[in-house]
């Protein structure tokens, strides 16, 4: 292993009991940072998860010019005052999504961004064209040049577009490039997640004119100046699931504290499904183990349908159920990384071809077009499922935190190399699984 690299050696069999508190939310903490640049004077945001992402970004913005300053647990101050860079620069664009987020505020600082193509996850192609083309229809230009995304705008102009097919990332892009674009900008079949909400506020706050009005459309007019705002970022809804699943699969009890039941509707529902026990209260919300769960196929779908991001934690409940449960992934391209770990762990999974009643290109949400031979869209997982340890490397966030599930809940010792990856978007996991009684120690080589 390579020197500095951190592994998990976990040792399962151990129930959760406890509470753990959920930190900020990944999927709003770094972009809500990255807005902040938009303004023209200092915001303070709190609550943010202590991941590699946010500090990732917080050294983006420092090499920019401008200020993001530590300043307390999980408090940033950003100070825009100072941006005097519109590169970004290449190392940062492999390891993270964020660096396309940082395009609208440099258009609007300098009228050019130069930016690393992204990284981040490997999930399936997540095509940039839905960015893209909505910024082309506010004026703005593209070109490549040695791995670097151009973009240029004398001026961005107020339009009326229509996303193809969802995209949280390229919802947040468009805002935040409309916030200060001249006139008013309307996006169609805009995403709903909570993160964009989050994002609204924050601006709206500064000073923005955001409004949601008809369904899935969002109403933006354009200011010339947005001050700083104090904001406090919303928790982490996927770490939220994160621990009910691994209460439940572990036969444990825990308080998930500041998990909001608003933001969890359809897993709380596919919880009755399942037989998991939950008890929704003003502190959070108690996840239990309350007898024997039961096979349950599930669809999962854009906000506010069953997340994506929940559907890999989400396969350690289906193992550990009596019967055969069908899991259908329609929101990534390739979300199954996970499965081949799982049955050297002991599950029985199947690849399944689902049948689809209407034109695929419209049912699935990535490209129909861009799927290859090897991507699976569907698994069949037979339990109960008695996981036995092993030496795994972990390839993806969401892959990552699921073996963890898997190993907490089953026999025997698992080690995990490259966990750097499941810290990407988890604060502290290995801290707060142990808090609650996991056997976890991490080793680094």
């Amino acid at each position: 292993m390579t020197t500095g690299k951190t592994s998990f050696v976990i040792t399962g069999g151990t129930p959760l009991r406890g509470s753990v508190r959920v930190s900020g939310a990944k999927n709003a903490s770094y972009k809500l940072m990255v807005a902040a640049l938009l303004g023209d004077e200092k915001s303070r945001i709190l609550n943010l998860p202590a991941i590699s992402d946010v500090a990732m970004v917080a050294e983006v913005i420092n090499s920019l010019g401008a200020e993001a300053k530590f300043s307390g647990e999980g408090s940033y101050f950003i100070d825009p005052k100072g941006l005097n860079s519109f590169a970004v620069g290449n190392q940062y664009g492999a390891i993270s999504r964020a660096s396309t987020i940082f395009i609208a505020p440099l258009l609007a600082k300098f009228g050019e961004a130069q930016v690393p193509l992204p990284g981040g996850d490997k999930i399936g192609k997540r095509p940039l064209e839905r960015h893209f083309e909505g910024l082309e229809k506010m004026g703005a230009s593209f070109s490549q040049e040695n791995g670097m995304l151009i973009v240029t705008a004398e001026k961005l102009i107020g339009t009326r577009y229509r996303f193809a097919k969802n995209t949280h990332t390229g919802t947040e892009t468009l805002i935040l490039a409309a916030v200060k674009a001249e006139g008013t900008t309307y996006l169609e079949n805009a995403a709903l997640e909570p993160e964009i909400d989050d994002l609204i506020l924050f601006l709206n706050n500064m000073g923005a004119k955001i409004r949601r009005t008809a369904h899935r459309t969002i109403e933006i007019q354009g200011v010339e100046h947005l001050t700083g705002a104090i904001h406090r970022v919303m928790p982490d809804r996927n770490e939220a699931v994160s621990y009910a699943c691994a209460a439940i699969a572990s036969k444990g009890d825990i308080i998930v504290e500041n998990a909001r039941e608003a933001d969890l509707i359809a897993f709380l529902q596919k919880l009755d499904e399942i037989g998991g026990g939950y008890e929704i209260g003003d502190y959070g919300i108690r996840f239990f183990y309350k007898g024997p769960l039961k096979a349950t196929d599930l669809l999962t779908e854009i906000h506010p349908g069953f997340m994506t991001d929940w559907q890999p934690l989400w396969a350690v409940l289906a193992c550990h159920a009596k019967g055969t449960s069908i899991i259908h992934e329609t929101v990534m391209q390739n979300r199954f990384q996970y499965v081949d770990i799982l049955r050297q762990m002991g599950a029985n999974i199947e690849e399944y071809s689902p049948l689809v009643n209407t034109d695929a290109e419209e049912f699935y949400n990535f490209n129909w077009q861009d799927r290859k031979e090897t991507d699976i869209r569907a698994i069949k997982i037979t339990g109960p499922t008695n996981f036995n340890g092993g030496e795994f490397t972990v390839h993806d966030l969401r892959a990552g935190a699921t073996v963890m599930l898997a190993a907490i809940s089953g026999t025997g010792q698992t080690i995990l190399h490259n966990v750097e990856q499941i810290e990407r978007g988890y604060s502290e996991i290995d801290k707060k699984l142990v808090s609650m009684g996991a056997e976890i120690k991490r080793v680094i080589e």
